[in-house]
């Protein structure tokens, strides 16, 4: 047995030691990342905001890759759940025939979701996709990370996408990595309606 097996804890019994570190306080807002090459981090996004919506938050959502022309499940339910969604990227940038065009939407999105976070109105704001333009350099990584850093104390933030920056990873309280064991991509499986949009 290896030092790692003999630290992990039993996975056929129940734990009985409460695992929770003592001298829990609580949090104005949180910062969360959802990366890696895994899928499910935007999904695991929307669900953090219809749980905020139920405790009766201002949620808002800036998607940076995803085209205004695409009907998506999650837009479809944004506005009977009074979520602000705008989905201000052109799409997949391997389909784009002016990636400058993709850069000035990209460029848009951001500013616009500065905006939101600047005001305070919203308690959650998700940046879906937001790994691409910054690693890309489409749009200023030090403004991002203030804007982030010095949001209005109530304002808690979701930030998805592949390659997460450092900075953001040390600026998060919870960072999740997706890992991907297995895709219906890898098998030639078109996106599923339903599944994936």
């Amino acid at each position: 047995m290896t030092e790692n097996e003999a630290d992990a804890p039993e996975l056929d019994t129940p734990p009985t030691e409460d695992p929770r570190p003592d001298g829990l306080r609580t949090a104005r807002s949180l910062v969360v990342v959802n990366t890696g090459d895994g899928k499910g981090k935007s999904s695991a996004a929307f669900g953090m905001a219809m749980r905020a919506r139920a405790r009766e938050w201002p949620v808002a959502v800036v998607q940076f890759l995803k085209s205004d022309n695409w009907v998506t499940g999650e837009q479809m339910m944004a506005e009977p759940l009074g979520i602000d969604f705008w989905s201000l990227g052109e799409g997949f940038t391997w389909d784009s025939d002016d990636l400058t065009r993709d850069e000035a939407e990209a460029l848009e999105a951001w500013r616009h979701g500065k905006a939101l976070v600047e005001s305070g109105n919203h308690r959650l704001v998700i940046f879906d996709e937001i790994t691409y333009p910054l690693n890309w350099g489409w749009i200023d990584a030090t403004e991002v990370e203030a804007t982030f850093r010095d949001r209005p104390e109530r304002v808690s933030l979701v930030l998805t996408g592949r390659d997460a920056p450092e900075w953001m990873i040390e600026l998060a309280d919870t960072v999740t990595e997706m890992t991907k064991t297995k895709h219906a991509y890898d098998a030639g499986i078109r996106a599923k309606k339903g599944i994936d949009y």
